[in-house]
């Protein structure tokens, strides 16, 4: 059976199209994937609540992919330690091919089905841990073959992928399925595929690190001060809890390194 994520796009002649079409075709599809990703979160509601019991217990959160899928894991993961002041570590994104299929793709790096367990080997990965396999095929070896060997150590496992029962879903405890339909381009999955991933990813590492208590009411209390957008942006955060003046908040904020000690310690 024909992988949904593999079928012909409903445009033709695109190479004759005028760049609005194109444009406002590209909209139109991309206004589809929220509702796709709409219906899973059922599914997102209950490995958010598994990985936030998984980490309250000293685990760590794997995101493993090739490709696209691969580089959408590791932004999330990158993400995670300046936004929300966790360590670096834990939430870790592997992409097939190393550090360096980042900018450059690396060939049959995704077609090892060995490859990707070697790998979370290398992170000394156990039953305390949990991974996501993201693959919009949810075919593809290296992210089927971690996951089975995952499964095969009691290693809780997890997927988002694009289409109905795929490999991938078949070592999947929770299987995330976002069937977002054919692609603008026949089988370009860096379209509609690699955002609903994106969105899914976004859920997913929000919710868990409200869940964990890094955010308060809505502002990321625990986040790293790298630059001045953020040291402004903390500054304001202070000014606002405690009701001092912009200057008075900075020194305090500079001086205790984060917005959460600057107001707990004020108190």
């Amino acid at each position: 059976m024909q992988k949904i994520t593999e079928q012909e796009s409903k445009y033709h002649h695109l190479e004759k199209t005028s760049t609005g079409e194109i444009l406002r075709n590209m909209n139109a599809e991309d206004k589809s994937v929220a509702g796709a990703v709409e219906k899973c979160i059922p599914l997102i509601e209950l490995l958010v609540d598994v990985i936030a019991d998984k980490m309250l217990s000293g685990g760590r959160l794997f995101y493993i992919g090739a490709g696209t899928s691969g580089r959408l894991g590791i932004v999330d993961a990158s993400e995670c330690p300046p936004t929300f002041g966790v360590p670096q570590g834990l939430v870790i994104g592997i992409i097939a091919g190393g550090d360096g299929a980042i900018r450059k793709a690396v060939e049959h790096a995704e077609d090892d089905k060995d490859q990707g367990w070697d790998d979370l080997l290398k992170y000394n990965i156990s039953n305390k841990d949990i991974i996501i396999g993201i693959a919009a095929s949810g075919t593809t070896p290296y992210v089927v073959g971690a996951l089975k060997k995952c499964r095969e150590e009691k290693i809780i496992t997890a997927c988002i992928t694009c289409n109905h029962n795929a490999p991938v879903a078949e070592h999947a405890d929770h299987k995330i399925e976002i069937i977002v339909g054919p692609e603008f381009i026949t089988g370009s999955t860096r379209l509609k595929s690699g955002t609903a991933q994106k969105l899914c990813l976004n859920m997913i590492s929000t919710a868990v690190m409200i869940k964990l208590g890094r955010v308060e009411d809505n502002k990321m209390v625990d986040m790293l001060l790298t630059n001045d957008k953020l040291i402004d942006r903390g500054t304001n955060m202070v000014m606002e809890k405690l009701n001092i003046d912009y200057d008075n908040a900075n020194k305090l904020l500079l001086k205790e390194g984060s917005v959460r000690k600057a107001i707990e310690n004020k108190r």
